[in-house]
């Protein structure tokens, strides 16, 4: 209907002229003026609207753990910060678990606790960060991810910390058919990484500089529990209260939830 009515005032104006072509040059003149600013004014709203607007980068879950999650955590939150310009409120970096085969009964998968629920070592997961990026930045975040380990020996930066639960995985939607999945093969090959598809409850890749490399739909993601969001590590200075704040806001603004694990909150 706006472009109807838009045309209508470019016919109307036109109209106006020819009905007043008897009229002193001047008066004329002034007419002409007229009609070309209403014409223009008229095209360029025209042309306005049948601008299709931007899309925004599709944004997909993805996952990636080497060692200790709490340090890695708070490097993707810089890497979010860095890459991305996001702000406090728009951080989607969790700590949690993925690489298994199976949950508990009900779908939950825990850290180690006295009540023995749901162990996600002996479920066969991982330790892994996950977080939800533009999937035109996964190369990105790939480079970021190879720059996490140890630039002398190539080994994750916490190899006191052995097993499963600690090997180096990668999580994409799609796994090695993902579009972007490239982009991940060229940041390992530079790092002299090789990808492996995991199968699935896969052992320590300690010494091995392996990355198993798993289809998020096959193998998702579970959140960690509350207590162990945004969290000071062993390796590293603490990151600061403002830092450890961040686990509270998110779990305010719903970023972060209930697991049904043993927790604190």
């Amino acid at each position: 209907m706006r472009i109807i009515h838009l045309l209508s005032l470019i016919a109307s104006a036109t109209a106006f002229a020819n009905v007043n072509s008897a009229r002193s040059s001047t008066q004329l003149e002034a007419t002409d003026n007229r009609r070309n600013f209403l014409a223009s004014s008229a095209a360029l709203l025209l042309s306005s609207t049948l601008v299709k607007p931007a899309f925004a980068a599709e944004e997909v879950d993805v996952y990636f753990g080497v060692g200790c999650f709490w340090h890695i955590q708070h490097e993707f939150v810089l890497a979010e910060k860095n890459i991305l310009e996001r702000s406090d409120e728009e951080l989607t970096s969790r700590t949690g678990y993925a690489g298994g085969k199976s949950t508990d009964k009900e779908g939950r998968v825990c850290y180690h606790n006295f009540q023995g629920v749901a162990d996600y070592g002996k479920l066969g997961h991982g330790e892994v960060v996950g977080m939800r990026i533009p999937e035109s930045n996964i190369g990105d975040f790939a480079k970021e991810y190879f720059s996490y380990f140890n630039p002398k020996t190539g080994e994750r930066v916490d190899p006191m910390d052995r097993g499963g639960e600690y090997r180096s995985l990668i999580g994409l939607p799609g796994g090695a058919n993902n579009p972007y999945y490239k982009d991940v093969q060229a940041a390992a090959e530079a790092k002299g990484f090789t990808l492996e598809l995991g199968k699935g409850n896969d052992p320590d890749t300690l010494g091995k500089k392996l990355i198993y490399v798993y289809d998020t739909q096959k193998f998702p993601f579970y959140q960690a529990e509350v207590y162990h969001q945004f969290h000071d590590d062993f390796q590293s200075p603490p990151y600061g209260k403002k830092y450890n704040a961040l686990g509270k806001q998110a779990f305010e603004d719903g970023r972060l939830k209930i697991t049904g694990c043993p927790d604190r909150v």
